[in-house]
């Protein structure tokens, strides 16, 4: 169910930081569309720090409300508080939410015991199927392997978003895990290679601009075709690029705004629009792409 390409959605919002159902009405049909394979709804891409849990409960919800059954909605429900984290999770228990995105508790630096605690106490106490989410870019905090392959014997915990850039990961996780449980990039610059060294797919910030070509490269690449899966990462590259130029989601709600996806790029703060320097080199990997003329 969670192979191939899946979009890390954005969150539109209205000019006064309001939730954009309008707009994420829009982005949701596009991706199914375009055959996105599912869509994780309030990640790190879809503002999941600025957002309170009300908002983050209703943004969900609205996904899964659009979605209509189309496509599986994976929610983020990671939190820096293991209380927190499993509260998230719970008011989504029969809700339709096909899995959580539960991210490496930030800021605390946990032990690797902690950790352990922490996602171990989510799987006891939730019912809905959960996915590892590994950031220490972002959490300050990385998760081992050897952790990884401590939780994946848990009965919920059904995979991990591995989003270190580290290939190497892959080999180290996968040889001592069940063969069912999903090795997922969470780094679009590197996901083919982690797809032709066994990942099964991609959650992708750049899906939310590119869908059919995300999705045409990552269905190549689990057909083990290569060759025609890397002239469309060659093509999507200057985009992989530019759109971590800036803190994710800067770049990407510019870049969606652009190309007419939604109705403005507006941020929370800390968030800020995307500086103009790195407007015009964005705008040159898009013509560059042929995203735009």
């Amino acid at each position: 169910m969670f192979k191939g390409s899946i979009v890390a959605i954005i969150t539109p919002m209205t000019e006064k930081g309001k939730i954009c159902r309008n707009s994420l009405k829009k982005l949701v049909q596009y991706h199914i569309k375009n055959h996105t394979t599912a869509i994780v709804s309030v990640g790190t891409t879809g503002e999941s720090a600025t957002l309170n849990q009300e908002e983050h409960n209703y943004t969900i919800l609205s996904t899964l409300e659009f979605a209509d059954g189309k496509i599986p909605i994976i929610a983020g429900t990671g939190a820096n508080s293991t209380y927190e984290a499993i509260t998230l999770t719970k008011k989504l228990e029969n809700s339709g939410i096909r899995g959580c995105l539960s991210v490496v508790p930030y800021y605390n630096k946990p032990t690797q015991n902690g950790l352990y605690q922490h996602f171990k106490s989510i799987s006891e106490n939730t019912n809905i199927p959960q996915i590892l989410y590994n950031v220490p870019s972002r959490t300050g905090c990385d998760m081992l392997p050897e952790t990884v392959i401590k939780l994946s014997k848990l009965n919920n915990i059904i995979g991990i978003k591995e989003a270190t850039g580290d290939l190497t990961r892959i080999h180290q996780i996968k040889q001592y895990v069940k063969k069912n449980f999903l090795i997922i990039s969470g780094d679009d610059t590197t996901a083919l290679d982690f797809m032709q060294l066994g990942g099964d797919g991609v959650i992708s910030v750049t899906a939310n601009i590119a869908a059919q070509e995300m999705s045409q490269m990552c269905l190549l690449a689990l057909q083990n075709d290569f060759i025609n899966a890397r002239i469309i990462n060659k093509k999507l590259m200057p985009i992989h690029q530019a759109l971590f130029l800036e803190s994710n989601p800067i770049p990407i709600k510019w870049a969606a705004f652009k190309l007419g996806m939604i109705n403005n790029d507006t941020l929370r703060l800390p968030l800020t629009t995307l500086s103009y320097t790195t407007q015009k080199i964005l705008q040159k990997a898009l013509i560059k792409s042929k995203m735009i003329s």
